[in-house]
């Protein structure tokens, strides 16, 4: 998780808690964290990184909605940090 921003760290763990959301509710969830508006051209480029980087996978809910889940990359992405940060929590 070295290579990615916060905020696709933040969209990573969203996704995992989620049951497929679309971009419009990752971009609802985000958005209750961030101060700042979350706008299409910030949310979907970090999205599409995501799923090059095969952390998310990407499909379709009908012809205009994408939904997003989590792919094993990315769980395991999740766990290395889940780790490296508990040695400073515990």
């Amino acid at each position: 998780m070295d290579d990615l921003t916060g905020f696709q760290r933040d969209l990573l763990y969203v996704i995992a808690g989620a049951d497929r959301p679309s971009g419009q509710d990752i971009k609802d969830e985000v958005g209750q964290y961030y101060d700042s508006e979350i706008n299409h051209g910030r949310l979907y480029p970090n999205l599409d990184t995501l799923v090059n980087k095969d952390l998310v996978e990407k499909g379709q809910l009908n012809r205009r909605t994408n939904y997003y889940a989590i792919a094993d990359g990315g769980e395991e992405v999740i766990e290395e940090r889940r780790e490296w940060e508990s040695q400073f929590l515990d």
